[in-house]
């Protein structure tokens, strides 16, 4: 195979800014790319053999093109590995993988969606599979499904490799539709704050294995597809209430349909130019989220708090939960003091001083090489 020398892609994170868990439940979403991302550079290397070359890791890792199996490879590589074992390529020569990331690990900013989507965007290139960026979502999902096996639900690839600056990016993850809303906050003299707040990240897998068999538990006694599909809500808790798991089932539930209501909600404010009413059902979200799926930790409902008592339009919790970031849409000239309340509030309950910035929306996965990059 004549390939060229070497072929660099980035892919940023993502935050979410209204639609959690309701991703595997065929719901709604409404992610952004943000402006950390991974670099991912793919070249040949020796004949049969794969290495990969981290910047925030310690040593190489390399192994043999036959070694290429789910539960081969652990840690960090098998997300690289997965991609090149999800791209299904009958003889894969021999390559070298080196990525580079500014992503914050454990943030709940989809740092390893960044990095599968990256090194597919840039092994599709160098292989000249001449994949489209839909079908690289599909191979970055089936790396994390797959290979690694976690249990993604497919927004973060979706943000990542087709997210648009200036817009959020509304998805129907029944469909995988796609349509990007309006998101412009510097025309509006706002900003999305992000507070990261550094708790660590406590049975969070076990725990979203534990939400994941709620709900399809809840669509299965309601006899839908998936509780996306849930038209009455009343009529549905009291169905649920009756099951053995009731309780549970119906807090369960209510988060998911009431949490699709306000993906629906915020995009309609969006698409009206009403940015900052869009603060209420943030706000709401959060709330959802810590009552009914069950899902916050004390240090991002403090952190919560603090940035609404510091003049926040709404703030939520962002990503899968149990640690993470918290979001708020604030004025401009509102950041540093929210900023400041919330490293105030978390010192005065003790807790890890967490990390805040501005971001906006950013472009997807693009090719880093060339005039026609992107």
């Amino acid at each position: 195979m004549g390939m060229r020398e070497s072929a660099s892609w980035l892919a940023p994170g993502r935050v979410n800014l209204i639609g959690e868990h309701t991703d595997y439940n065929d719901g709604f979403v409404l992610p952004l790319a943000i402006e950390f991302g991974c670099r991912a550079t793919v070249s040949p290397g020796p004949s049969g053999r794969l290495r990969f070359v981290s910047a925030q890791e310690g040593e190489p890792v390399e192994l043999r093109v036959p070694a290429l199996q789910p539960e081969r490879v652990t840690g960090w590589a098998a997300y690289p590995a997965g991609v090149l074992w999800a791209l299904g390529v009958e003889e894969l020569p021999g390559l070298t993988v080196t990525v580079d990331s500014d992503v914050p690990l454990g943030a709940g900013l989809s740092s390893s969606a960044a990095l599968t989507c990256s090194v597919a965007g840039a092994a599709n290139e160098l292989l000249e599979l001449g994949l489209s960026p839909r079908e690289l979502v599909t191979v970055a999902r089936r790396a994390e499904n797959g290979f690694v096996g976690a249990p993604t639900g497919g927004m973060d690839q979706l943000a990542s490799m087709l997210g648009e600056a200036g817009s959020v990016l509304f998805c129907d993850m029944r469909s995988l539709d796609v349509r990007p809303v309006p998101f412009d906050l510097a025309a509006e003299g706002l900003a999305l704050l992000v507070v990261d707040s550094r708790a660590p990240h406590q049975h969070a897998d076990g725990e979203y294995a534990a939400r994941r068999r709620s709900c399809e538990r809840a669509a299965h006694v309601l006899g839908v597809q998936a509780l996306r599909d849930v038209t009455d809500l009343d009529a549905a808790l009291t169905r649920l209430a009756k099951d053995t798991e009731g309780e549970e089932l119906v807090k369960r539930a209510r988060h998911i349909v009431t949490e699709n209501e306000r993906v629906t909600d915020v995009v309609a404010l969006l698409d009206a130019g009403r940015v900052r009413e869009i603060g209420p059902a943030l706000t709401a979200s959060h709330a959802s989220m810590r009552d009914d799926f069950e899902i916050t930790v004390p240090e991002v409902d403090v952190l919560v708090e603090a940035v609404l008592s510091a003049g926040a339009y709404g703030a939520r919790m962002t990503g899968g939960g149990f640690g993470g970031c918290v979001i708020a849409l604030v004025d401009n000239d509102g950041v540093d003091a929210a900023t400041r309340a919330a490293v105030s509030a978390a010192s005065a309950r003790g807790f890890t001083e967490p990390r805040a910035f501005v971001t906006s929306p950013a472009a997807g996965a693009h090719s880093l090489d060339g005039p026609d990059a992107g």
